[in-house]
This record gives structure tokens, C-alpha cells and sequence, in this order.
């Protein structure tokens, strides 16, 4: 808890962030959306125990928990929470398509993406029998009448795999 000296400092600094941060900011640390300094983008698509790619891209398109996106070159620095769903990767070679079902995208100046996954497959990996199985397996426990917590589970696992069955049929 704040004492009541406290409070009152802490709103005038709250109201002194935005000019203190412009003044701070070097005008060449900001960036803007005109700033070209190549074509390419460095992408990293790493987990936990693993560096699943790592290297030059054209685009990547990633499902994140504020909507899908398509991330180029020059894109404004962000950090975005993956939803389940598409990390898609375009090469001048062609397309790899992952599977991710949660993490971190980090868009950082100079055309670098870091994609932080959970867990990450390719799409190949899966089975559309098998998925639509489980899938219906974990709809009936999600509306049955077993315990609060393996609902809560089975709801987040019909989340995951409705996720994984768009991406599959993309």
C-alpha cells in the first residue's frame, strides 16, 4: 500500500513520463514507418529446448491474440502474445508453416523478428482423422458433467485444436 505522501508523487511523475520520454528518446532511436534498410527480415523461431529456424525471411504471418498478422520488413517495433494457430514463414525458396500453440512474437528495430513458442510443430506432423477425434473427444468432455477443472481443460484444449483444424485446412 502507498502511503498518503506517496500518492501525490506518484502522479506528478505519471504526468511528466510523456515529455520526460520525448526529451529522453535521441532522435535516432526513434523509428519510423518510411525507414528502409533492407527487404529481408532476420527471423528466430525458437522454444524452449530448441531453435527451430533461424535465418532470412520475406514475411511472416502469425496468429496473435489481437489478431492475425503479416510481419515485413521496416515493420514498427511490437511484442505480441501468439494466440494457437499459423506461424507461417515465406522464403524466396517457398512457405514452411508451423503449428504454435502460445507465446511471444518481438518485432525489434532493425528488420528482426523473434518468435518465442511454447510448442511448435509442422503442420505435416498431423493427422486430420486423428485431430477431428480428439477434437470430439474433448467437446464431450467440455459439455459434460465431470469436474470444474477438466472442463476448464477440455475447453482449452477445443480452443487449441479448433485452432489446429482452421490451420490444417488453410
Amino acid at each position: 500500500m502507498f502511503s498518503s505522501r506517496a500518492v501525490p508523487a506518484l502522479r506528478a511523475a505519471a504526468a511528466a513520463r510523456p515529455a520526460l520520454a520525448r526529451s529522453a528518446v535521441p532522435a535516432l532511436a526513434r523509428r519510423g514507418y518510411a525507414e528502409a534498410v533492407s527487404d529481408k527480415l532476420q527471423l528466430e523461431l525458437i522454444l524452449p529446448h530448441a531453435a527451430l529456424y533461424q535465418g532470412e525471411v520475406t514475411q511472416v504471418n502469425l496468429s496473435s491474440t489481437s489478431g492475425d498478422m503479416g510481419i515485413l520488413a521496416s515493420h514498427v517495433p511490437s511484442v505480441e502474445q501468439l494466440a494457437p494457430g499459423l506461424v507461417e514463414v515465406i522464403e524466396s525458396s517457398g512457405t514452411k508453416r508451423w503449428f504454435v500453440s502460445g507465446g511471444f512474437a518481438t518485432v525489434h528495430p532493425n528488420n528482426k523478428l523473434t518468435i518465442n513458442a511454447i510448442e511448435a510443430y509442422e503442420l505435416d506432423q498431423f493427422s486430420p482423422e486423428n485431430l477431428r477425434n480428439a477434437l470430439s473427444e474433448a467437446q464431450r468432455v467440455a459439455s459434460g458433467s465431470g469436474s470444474p477443472e477438466s472442463k476448464a481443460e477440455a475447453e482449452i484444449e477445443v480452443e487449441t485444436l479448433t485452432a489446429l483444424q482452421a490451420a490444417l485446412s488453410r
